[in-house]
């Protein structure tokens, strides 16, 4: 293998747990460009502030890893796993993590842009601050989740396991809540007028007491609770 260590920024590799390690023990975070890395164990490592681009991340265990301050572009990550790992300030951009498990990771003011999160595991996460914006999280499993106050923008919650959440006071824009599960979930003051509300059933329809709905929502829901609406 070609010297890890002669630039800044490492390309085109295929790396190791052993690579990562020693690209680890440098006191620079290292900047990994076009990697693969595919079905690494890379639990409980050390890699704060480090940097991903465009790398082949699937079925990565960063399980238990300090992550925090990393910044994570145009990967591909399917499978990975994150669970109880430090991701504190940690960016993710137009990356594909669906499936990923993130359970009890911190997530504390992370950000996720314009990410394929579809089927990701959210459970017990420590999310306060955290963001999506233009975020697949079709069929995420995120209960107890707190969008307390939030603008969501173009958010794709369909299908997704959001029961108890707290949407309080948030605005959707452009967003899906079609057919998720919102059982115990809040939307006092929220402004809904930007959501797909398709699927509802009449069991949730009181779970949007004190939201804000459009009229042509408010027509749709009642026709798909069987009602005619003359």
């Amino acid at each position: 293998m070609t010297d890890l260590f002669s630039d800044d920024r490492i390309r085109e590799q295929v790396l190791s747990r052993d690579d990562i390690l020693r690209l680890a023990s440098k006191s620079q975070p290292a900047c990994l460009v076009d990697c693969d890395l595919e079905d690494a164990d890379l639990a409980d490592v050390d890699l704060i502030g480090w940097e991903f681009e465009r790398c082949n991340l699937r079925r990565v265990d960063f399980s238990g890893a300090t992550l925090e301050n990393t910044e994570w572009r145009h990967c591909r990550g399917a499978f990975a796993k994150f669970v109880g790992a430090d991701l504190t300030d940690s960016l993710f951009e137009s990356s594909d993590f669906n499936n990923a498990a993130f359970q009890r990771a911190t997530l504390v003011s992370a950000a996720f842009r314009s990410c394929k999160l579809t089927g990701v595991d959210l459970t017990e996460t420590r999310s306060m601050g955290i963001s999506f914006d233009e975020t697949l999280l079709i069929s995420a499993k995120a209960p107890s989740y707190s969008f307390h106050k939030q603008t969501l923008h173009k958010i794709d919650f369909s299908q997704a396991d959001l029961h108890k959440s707290d949407f309080r006071s948030a605005v959707l824009v452009d967003c899906s809540l079609r057919d998720a599960h919102m059982e115990g979930s809040r939307f006092e003051g929220a402004d809904l007028r930007g959501a797909d509300l398709g699927g509802l059933r009449l069991v949730d329809a009181a779970l949007f007491r004190g939201a804000t709905i459009s009229r042509e929502q408010a027509g749709q829901l009642l026709s798909e609770l069987g009602l005619n609406v003359l």
